[in-house]
């Protein structure tokens, strides 16, 4: 007689808000955690076996049967298995979209775990015997087929994009060719490997060894701690020394930084200190070193694990710290589909793997500071520059007595002049990226749209292109008024390409860096940027919020803010702390060496509280009367919100879905705790061709918001009127838009 087949509940990548029942035959082991390959519908999926059940709610001859286990043991330990069980709970998104949001791409496909593998690629015979000649004009091809010649074993991408960044170009070439072959190999190299010997531990001052001997103390346990250090202060050196004492115990630290952009510096200071391997997570990593790193990281090979916002979920063997820098950063909250906050859940794991976490930042987030005042943080601070270097003075340039030239008052150019001078270097942030935001018709004031979004099309005079930088559409400049046909068009306002060439005209021969996105989207572009920067082989600095935090410049005396009062009046209650934060961040590159800083800030509203309090380097004050203001309008950290957005290509049709969303939500609603506000068209309603709104979800307390979320979004899933727009929800948004 026949065993019957068990039933498993499996987490399938779906937007759906259930899992879905499985038959599997009696003799096959399906470990809870592993990955299964599914039908559903006429495709397969790999889906998440979540638990066995005894039963099916469903008919057994509806039940399909799985394809394949793909594992012999759960991917996840059980810590953050359940971790990721309760974010979906806690943020409302579907539990297999959420699961996969936490494996490499190559383990989503459904790739083997058992082997680590990369494609090498060798010559074939008839690639052995071409004539070398064929290479005359193209030396790099030369330079590459050399290299082939002595590799007996072939070469992977790693030390292929080594030889030449234009290396897949050759390989496809040389592939179609019939010259190489490729052939996938276990890759037993390590993510990362320091260097032979570590470099010895500086001496900490007083401040530093109190906060360390403080974390050190309580590892083994869990505790928050908030580290507050003024910029220069040294965090760094004591994650660097916590780090070194979890190590000794022979656990893992996992490390998250907001930016890729600061990764490079953060992963050479590590790899000097540690005699360690470590595995680096983010976006610019290929979908195979993002495996290996994974792998190295859940088989404790790799002793520290370092990442951007997505390395949260790695699996670790055995963690014993968890460092998030510059915590306040928005960077750490992901702004589409599963929206999670990788501070929050950082937090959350570390609870329950029962560790310490650090929170480091010159400007906490007002929610952790209540955290402090509320008792579920502990605070410690570094109030004091290391090495004896003291704050940059601050002073405010009153645009409103001052003639700009692109940007530039003359008191800020004579700084700059000074300094060249003195042979140091100054850095000058505009949050502004292009040439100028605006492409404007003198005559009628008609200015270039983006025919997919609410915005203006912003000028990028290198690339002799108009940009939106919401959408990315691109086109020709313009050289005709739409409105009235006049050819009189004009560049207003000032990017960072804008103040650039400024600055080659003001002082011709200095050496000039300019560092945002569009100038770093070349892989090692940014590296190389900094490289120089640190060798003295720049005098000026232009930039975006790149620079704005974790770079130690030891040569950079002067600090310009252009632009300071963009976002002082945003809609976003969190503008004004936004803007102190990015502000005193920035600020933070001058002077961190024996040389004094100053900083210089350019607005038209110097009798701002902001600006007052950024002149006395005032955290405390700002923060003190930033947390009044939302106390007194109830909004975070003294409420919790979550918002409906939703956004369709028909005009209307997100707006009209809101509505209807709402009237469901006020027959669930009974709770006078939980506040429904009146749909609203977003800030920016149409974007990238689809018009968008949102709806605020306000509560006092949070466990009311999460039951009354729990049963309106179950209602919306099922809801007809649901499907005739695209929506999502955003707990805890940190945005807004």
């Amino acid at each position: 007689m026949a065993v019957p087949s068990r039933v498993y509940q499996v987490a399938v990548p779906t937007p759906l808000y259930r899992s879905f029942d499985y038959l599997v035959p009696a003799d096959v082991v399906v470990p809870i955690g592993a990955r299964i390959r599914v039908p559903f519908g006429r495709r397969e999926l790999i889906g998440i076996a979540l638990k066995q059940i005894a039963d099916s709610e469903w008919p057994r001859h509806r039940l399909k049967p799985i394809v394949q286990v793909l594992d012999n043991e759960p991917l996840f330990p059980e810590t953050l298995f359940k971790l990721l069980q309760w974010a979906s709970d806690y943020y409302h998104h579907p539990l297999g979209e959420v699961m996969h949001a936490a494996l490499p791409a190559f383990l989503r496909q459904g790739r083997s775990t058992c082997a680590n593998t990369s494609t090498h690629w060798v010559l074939t015979d008839a690639g052995k015997n071409i004539d070398r000649q064929i290479f005359r004009k193209a030396p790099v091809q030369l330079r590459l087929y050399e290299i082939f010649l002595s590799a007996s074993n072939g070469l992977d991408a790693s030390r292929l994009k080594k030889i030449s960044l234009q290396w897949s170009t050759i390989i496809k070439k040389w592939y179609s060719q019939g010259w190489i072959s490729s052939e996938q190999r276990e890759d037993l190299s390590e993510p990362r490997q320091a260097g032979i010997a570590a470099s010895p531990s500086p001496q900490l001052n007083a401040a530093q060894q109190v906060v360390v001997d403080s974390i050190i103390q309580g590892l083994g346990d869990f505790a928050a701690y908030l580290l507050h250090g003024v910029t220069g202060s040294g965090k760094t050196e004591v994650y660097l020394c916590v780090i070194e004492q979890v190590l000794a115990r022979g656990q893992q630290a996992l490390v998250l930084v907001p930016e890729i952009g600061l990764t490079p510096q953060v992963i050479e200071r590590f790899a000097k200190r540690f005699h360690q391997t470590i595995a680096i997570f983010h976006s610019g990593l290929n979908d195979q070193e993002r495996l290996n790193a994974w792998l190295a990281a859940r088989s404790g090979k790799a002793s520290i694990v370092l990442g951007t916002r997505s390395a949260i979920f790695t699996p670790l063997k055995n963690c014993g710290v968890i460092i998030v820098d510059e915590e306040h950063d928005a960077s750490y909250k992901q702004q589409d589909g599963f929206r999670y906050s990788a501070r929050d859940i950082a937090v959350m794991l570390a609870a329950r793997e029962k560790i310490p976490i650090v929170l480091g930042s010159a400007t906490p987030a007002l929610e952790s500071l209540k955290n402090i005042r509320d008792g579920a943080y502990r605070l410690l601070e570094l109030p004091d520059r290391t090495g004896g270097a003291g704050m940059p003075s601050v002073k405010l340039l009153d645009m409103r007595r001052l003639k700009p030239s692109d940007g530039l008052s003359l008191p800020l150019r004579e700084a700059i002049g000074v300094r060249l001078a003195k042979k140091e270097q100054s850095i000058l942030f505009l949050n502004r990226r292009g040439f100028a935001p605006i492409w404007m018709c003198y005559d009628c004031g008609w200015v270039v749209p983006c025919r997919r979004c609410d915005a203006r099309l912003t000028l990028h005079q290198k690339k002799q292109k108009l940009l939106c930088h919401h959408c990315g559409a691109e086109q020709e400049i313009v050289r005709r008024c739409g409105a009235c046909q006049s050819e009189g068009l004009h560049a207003l306002g000032e990017g960072t390409e804008r103040v650039e060439q400024a600055l080659q005209n003001f002082f011709p021969h200095a050496r000039i860096e300019r560092i945002d996105r569009d100038s770093t989207q070349r892989k090692g572009a940014l590296e190389e940027k900094l490289r120089r920067v640190h060798a003295g082989e720049a005098d000026i600095l232009v930039g975006t919020q790149m620079l704005s935090k974790g770079h130690d410049f030891p040569n950079v005396t002067l600090v310009g803010i252009l632009n300071a009062d963009q976002g002082l009046y945003g809609s976003d209650f969190r503008s004004s702390e936004r803007l102190f934060q990015l502000i005193m961040q920035v600020s933070g590159r001058a002077g961190r060496a024996e040389k004094p800083g100053e900083v210089l800030i350019q607005t038209w509203h110097p009798d701002h509280p902001v600006f007052s309090a950024l002149q006395r380097h005032d955290f405390h004050g700002f923060a003190d009367l930033a947390l009044n203001e939302r106390r007194e309008t109830a909004y975070p950290p003294f409420s919790h919100l979550a918002l409906l957005r939703a956004e369709s290509p028909a005009p209307g049709a997100a707006l009209k879905f809101l509505h209807e969303a709402r009237n469901v939500a006020m027959q669930l609603s009974r709770a006078e705790s939980v506040q429904i506000m009146k749909p609203m068209t977003a800030p920016m309603e149409r974007r990238a061709g689809r018009y968008r709104a949102q709806l605020l979800v306000q509560s006092v307390q949070r466990a009311p918001l999460h039951v009354f979320l729990r049963q309106w979004v179950a209602e919306l899933a099922e809801a007809k009127f649901a499907k005739k727009a695209r929506w999502s929800l955003d707990v805890d948004p940190a945005d807004m838009y």
